[in-house]
């Protein structure tokens, strides 16, 4: 699947919570989300609008080996139809 290139922060935050994850503190246009599913696990997301491809590529990738599935089932399963 193809990353969506229109991503904002908070729009990846909102998403995120289906997996689990809230937010634990912002600190400038840093948030870090929390979640203690599957062990716990933060992950820093900018709040920028919208995420470079490449941020967004990363912290797929850092959630998805968390969860022990790949970035692209990650991407399925948060963006996909």
């Amino acid at each position: 699947m193809r990353l969506p290139r229109d991503v904002s922060g908070r729009e990846l935050a909102k998403r995120l919570s289906l997996l689990g994850y809230s937010l634990t503190r912002q600190k400038g246009s840093h948030m870090r989300l929390t979640t203690t599913q599957s062990g716990e696990h933060h992950v820093t997301i900018p709040d920028h609008d919208p995420l470079r491809i490449g941020t967004l590529r990363a912290i797929l990738t850092d959630v998805a080996h968390h969860f022990g599935s790949t970035r692209e089932e990650m991407a399925e399963r948060l963006f996909g139809s």
